[in-house]
């Protein structure tokens, strides 16, 4: 698979089949993605691959927690800005908007959005998963690596046939899942990521984001 195949392939997906994948594909993309691009050769990202067994257990962790803490736990940064702006805001809540309208729950219905928006933290039902954490040192330069480290992550697995799906959303609880991984107080959760092999019999996995076109966000300057 080219670069630019696996780049136009590549989905957040958000239902998996329970086929696990074999720990060396995801010791071996983990190691290469370790090619990305660091400045400085920092390379910040701190990485906690769950075995299926620990993806089990989180899973019933979360499957308390969550009731528990509905809005999540005191969190370490923001997900997304304050009052966002055009286009960001229409951007974000446009994907959003696509993908309640294919699982048919309407915007009045918020509890029903609640239980889906709950399914992030059973991975989407993947068997396998990983966290992100950087140390609380780092500034945004190195953030940036880390999402350069993951994207290398991901399109190494669609280049093998393997989904996945980053997760911002466990940022909600950066608590729960430091003590679940024995993480040290000195790293931030930074995201979750869901790896597996997609459930095409699931409507969610129609949804495909819209991109804005290169003259929207591209200038060439003479």
């Amino acid at each position: 698979m080219s670069v630019e195949s696996a780049l136009a392939s590549r989905k957040s997906v958000r239902a998996f089949l329970p086929d696990p994948v074999p720990e060396a594909v995801i010791r071996e993309v983990l190691d290469l993605a370790a090619r990305a691009p660091s400045g400085g050769n920092v390379q910040p990202w701190r990485i906690y691959v769950l075995r299926e067994d620990a993806v089990a257990r989180l899973k019933t962790v979360m499957g308390t927690r969550v009731p528990e803490a509905p809005m999540g736990e005191p969190m370490e940064y923001a997900i997304y800005p304050k009052g966002l702006t055009e286009p960001y805001r229409t951007n974000r809540f446009g994907i959003g908007e696509a993908m309640y309208k294919k699982l048919g729950i309407p915007r009045e219905d918020k509890p029903a959005r609640l239980m889906w928006m709950a399914n992030n933290f059973q991975f989407f039902g993947a068997p396998n998963g990983f966290f992100c954490f950087v140390d609380k040192q780092m500034g945004p330069p190195q953030w940036a690596d880390l999402g350069m480290y993951l994207q290398s992550v991901m399109l190494l697995l669609q280049e093998r046939g393997i989904d996945s799906c980053p997760q911002e959303a466990w940022a909600m609880y950066p608590q729960t899942v430091r003590e679940f991984v024995g993480a040290p107080d000195n790293e931030m959760l930074f995201c979750g990521m869901a790896i597996g092999h997609m459930d095409k019999s699931q409507a969610v996995n129609d949804v495909v984001s819209e991109r804005m076109p290169l003259e929207d966000f591209a200038s060439f300057v003479d």
